[in-house]
């Protein structure tokens, strides 16, 4: 009896979090299809797939798959340069090279990420959601990138300012974020009707019943939007071009899906991922979505977080949020044309602001600012460049970083006054971030006397540090020697 009751309660909690997770993905599937130059209807199939399909394979529990917000920039271009008729064969390839790689036991290399590396993640990810859904939330379009959405926010303002249409936009949109944040105080409301749910469905009811001007969420059918690959696409997978595409395409969405499983893992107290059960659960997502000419697919750490925040116990609620996708999108697609855009943003802007390590930031930077740094560079690198770009120059950061702090080095020096040759113990890690100071300190030493340079207490020598040693040794005799002859 107690068992069932548990699981009741868990699918309950799952049930809910995949309502959650579905109003996150509908604009994120539609905004990140129109940015890609494709169909809205795509990045739902996508998202339909992410869900039913990935999410009933083993790897990750908690983590929901959707559009790559990452790949937007290549997919636009390989649209642009080979037509939307390759995508699928794009994608498809790609999704078969992630099944090969998790096969070869690839995907564990992605465990040994900095923690601060995946905190820069996820606070620039939501810096760069918010930039975005800012535009959405007044009705407007966002110029682009994440640093052109930023640079570009006073103009925002003052074009808000002047319309009528934009404030009423911008007025549902920020109700819909109050009550996000007011909701869960109503203790007993909460446990019912979950914040996002809530909020989205006062905002559609306020815009239906005043019959407001704002932007409704627009789309068609998925079964027109379906285009599969033909053979003609499929050849066209001996190109080169096509290749580094296809190669470009696996890497991304798998570096991004597997460095969201490190993030999604932390944020929750459940089961592990499994890196290379992911990577495969990744590609036959991909392989399923290219043979439907959709988008690619990854791991999307906002619809993730989302899931897990919002109670999520177990896989159900990712496979739900594919199903709820399936059947407004298919079956329904006019009960999404009254959900108002600007209220989606809001719940997007509510969910980037949560991404955001602001209560771990001042201690983190009193305790170890070395990671604070880290955090930071990561974080503003995916703002002014991209995702993927970003966290290498957060990992890049971090290696630099913790090898700094290992190469500690110190010497030992016993100067016996006259009485014999000064001895002087090098100690510790020897490497050629620490060789400046090494120098200097022998360079202190008294140019006229011998010394014995002990290496047999250091733990590494690196080339650098071991030619810069020998030649230093080899300038003291000689000055010590020219010494020497000058004294009658």
């Amino acid at each position: 009896m107690r068992r069932q009751l548990g699981e009741l309660t868990a699918f309950r909690a799952d049930l809910t979090a995949s309502v959650v997770v579905f109003l996150v993905a509908v604009p994120l599937c539609v905004g990140v299809a129109v940015a890609s130059g494709v169909p809205a209807e795509l990045g739902l199939v996508t998202g339909v797939v992410g869900g039913l399909l990935t999410g009933l394979l083993p790897g990750s529990s908690l983590q929901v798959s959707g559009p790559a917000a990452g790949l937007t920039v290549l997919v636009f271009e390989a649209v642009k340069e080979y037509g939307i008729g390759a995508l699928g064969a794009l994608v498809l390839a790609a999704g078969a090279l992630q099944l090969a790689m998790g096969a070869l036991r690839l995907g564990r290399w992605f465990r040994a990420i900095s923690v601060a590396v995946v905190q820069g993640m996820l606070a620039g990810i939501g810096l760069v959601l918010i930039a975005g859904q800012l535009y959405a939330l007044t009705d407007a379009k966002a110029p682009g990138s994440g640093l052109a959405n930023l640079g570009a926010l006073p103009g925002l303002v003052a074009a808000t300012a002047g319309s009528g249409p934009a404030l009423t936009a911008l007025a549902i949109g920020a109700t819909t974020i109050a009550v996000l944040v007011l909701w869960p105080r109503w203790k007993r409301a909460a446990r019912i009707l979950p914040a996002p749910l809530a909020a989205v469905a006062l905002a559609t009811a306020a815009v239906w019943a005043l019959d407001l001007p704002v932007a409704r969420v627009e789309v068609s059918g998925l079964l027109e939007a379906i285009q599969p690959p033909g053979l003609a696409d499929l050849g066209r997978l001996t190109e080169i071009g096509v290749i580094g595409t296809v190669l470009a395409f696996a890497l991304i969405a798998s570096a991004e899906s597997l460095f969201s499983a490190a993030a999604v893992d932390r944020l929750h107290d459940g089961p592990r991922t499994d890196y290379d059960k992911e990577l495969m659960a990744q590609g036959a997502g991909n392989a399923v979505c290219g043979l439907l000419g959709a988008l690619p697919m990854t791991a999307v750490i906002v619809r993730s977080a989302a899931n897990v925040q919002a109670g999520a116990r177990t896989k159900v609620s990712r496979v739900l949020h594919g199903g709820w996708l399936l059947l407004f999108a298919a079956a329904f697609p006019a009960a999404l044309g009254v959900v108002p855009v600007a209220a989606l943003a809001g719940v997007l802007v509510h969910a980037g602001w949560k991404l955001l390590p602001l209560r771990d930031l001042r201690p983190l930077w009193r305790e170890h600012r070395g990671e604070a740094v880290v955090l930071l560079v990561t974080a503003l690198a995916i703002v002014t460049v991209n995702m993927f770009e970003g966290v290498l120059i957060g990992l890049l950061m971090a290696v630099a970083k913790t090898a700094w702090e290992t190469s500690h080095v110190h010497l030992e020096i016993d100067d016996p006054q006259g009485a014999g040759p000064v001895v002087v113990r090098v100690l510790g890690n020897a490497t050629f971030l620490r060789l400046p100071r090494l120098l200097d300190q022998l360079e202190a030493l008294p140019r006229d006397r011998d010394v014995d340079l002990d290496l047999s207490g250091l733990r590494h020598l690196d080339h650098a540090c071991g030619a810069a040693l020998s030649n230093w040794a080899e300038q003291h005799r000689r000055s010590r020697d020219r010494s020497a002859e000058l004294v009658p």
